[in-house]
């Protein structure tokens, strides 16, 4: 009885063969678990104790730990802080970007668990301590190990696992600090090392504004890949300062065609704003707080002035690239922050009518990367190619949806395209989900957690059941 009741609990969901399968725990056993927190144990059983579907039930409890079960390395520094170096996954180097969105969905449990809050504590200043060692690095090594792309054509030092340089990388971890001040009331963690990344971000976004020159950041790589390099000697194409700041890389990693990355510049904007308030209320730099809110006004100022185009179909839209010019690429990528997750992380209206022309322009297939096949839809990137669309859109489009059906759509989607795994997956074959990118991919994993869990928040129960 109870292997029919599972059967009928799958019905629909093509691409799974689990009907005999049991849903046993995908988590490493307890013993061998990097980290184990007590809040989010008890947060994972009330959930599931909610849900009654349970394959939906078996996924939350595989990908919500597993961050904390797999890629988290805590202990403490020389004077005794704590500092927490994290893996993105398969990868074992620490981007600034995903380590910030990986523990993110943990803050809110740190009132339970004061080791929660020292782990979180301590990612947040590591975090800080890389961008010291090179603001203009996305990733970096457990030490001055090197690694193997020491052989880019730019300032590489050991201690960088990659050296492209993202607006994102520093956005990321302001938002984790703000939201952890507020949650804990904890300022231990604005220290010396706070100032010093804070000042070094306002440095390098001004730098990337161009206005004084192109700047002293350049980047080269012998590849194949035709976005795993920059053209024009590493310098990237050509921009006319306007107040916005030059992306030479995208969240996927990916080359910016033209350097002003639009999603980009709005988390720029909401992280400058949070950091004033810090710098205001805990750190009592004034002037450097006004410096932040004046570079944050500014960028605003150029975002409405040259991001959003008229386009034939969808009427005013946000390009996903500018370069000052008047040229513009609309297109949208999966990685966030992109233009549909610019009102979950970037502190964007849900109800910008700019936002929502533009939400309906990039899913659709007037955008060039998006992909619609017989298992599932979604946004992609150049970053994998035709064809693979990456969960993360999905997980966005629930999160900036106030679609009832349009969540559940979500969600169904989701569950069907795991290719039986219990995880989510970089991206996954439109037509197979059996092929998919990156068995271990830890955000995506911990941001799927995130989604349930706030949809529960919202009410929204009877869509997960």
């Amino acid at each position: 009885m109870r292997r029919i009741l599972l059967i009928a609990a799958l019905a629909g969901l093509s691409t799974l063969s689990l009907s005999a399968q049991k849903l046993e725990s995908r988590r490493p056993a307890p013993g061998e678990r990097l980290f184990t927190s007590p809040a989010v144990e008890r947060k994972i059983a009330e959930v599931q104790a909610q849900l009654t579907n349970p394959y939906l039930s078996w996924m939350f409890a595989n990908c919500f730990p597993n961050t904390l079960d797999t890629t988290v390395h805590f202990r403490y520094d020389s004077d005794g802080k704590p500092e927490t170096f994290v893996y993105t996954g398969d990868i074992h180097a620490m981007w600034l970007r995903d380590s910030g969105a990986q523990v993110w969905p943990y803050v809110f449990l740190t009132a339970e668990d004061p080791a929660l809050r020292d782990l979180i504590a301590g990612v947040i200043r590591q975090q800080f301590k890389l961008i010291a060692i090179d603001p203009y690095a996305n990733a970096f090594n457990d030490g001055p190990t090197g690694g193997v792309w020491m052989s880019d054509l730019t300032d590489m030092r050991p201690e960088v696992h990659e050296r492209k340089w993202e607006i994102d990388s520093h956005c990321y971890p302001i938002r984790l600090a703000y939201e952890y001040w507020k949650q804990t009331g904890d300022v231990s963690i604005f220290d010396e090392h706070w100032m010093k990344a804070i000042r070094l971000t306002l440095k390098t976004f001004r730098e990337q504004q161009r206005f004084d020159g192109f700047g002293p950041y350049t980047f080269q790589r012998r590849t194949e890949r035709q976005l795993d390099t920059k053209c024009c000697n590493g310098m990237g194409n050509p921009v006319r300062p306007c107040g916005l700041i030059a992306s030479a890389f995208r969240p996927s990693d990916d080359a910016t065609t033209f350097e002003f990355l639009v999603p980009s510049n709005f988390f720029a904007v909401s992280a400058l704003r949070k950091a004033a308030e810090i710098l205001t209320k805990v750190s009592g730099e004034k002037a450097l707080a006004s410096e932040c809110k004046a570079l944050a006004s500014e960028v605003e100022s150029a975002l409405k002035k040259h991001a959003i185009v008229k386009h034939p179909k969808y009427g005013k839209i946000y390009a996903f690239e500018v370069d000052g010019f008047g040229n513009a690429f609309l297109m949208d990528d999966s990685n966030a922050p992109s233009l549909l997750s610019l009102p979950y992380l970037c502190d964007v209206p849900l109800s910008d009518k700019v936002y929502q022309n533009t939400r309906r322009f990039v899913w659709s297939e007037d955008n060039p990367y998006f992909f619609r096949g017989k298992a599932g839809e979604g946004i992609g990137g150049p970053h994998i190619g035709y064809g693979m669309a990456w969960p993360m859109s999905l997980i966005m489009k629930a999160f900036t949806s106030t679609d009832d059906a349009e969540i559940k759509a979500c969600i169904k989607m989701l569950v069907s395209t795991d290719a039986g795994t219990g995880y989510i997956h970089e991206s996954f074959d439109v037509n197979d989900p059996n092929h998919f990118t990156r068995e271990w991919f830890a955000w995506q994993n911990t941001l799927f957690g995130e989604l349930i869990i706030s949809l529960i928040d919202k009410g929204k129960l009877n869509l997960l059941n």
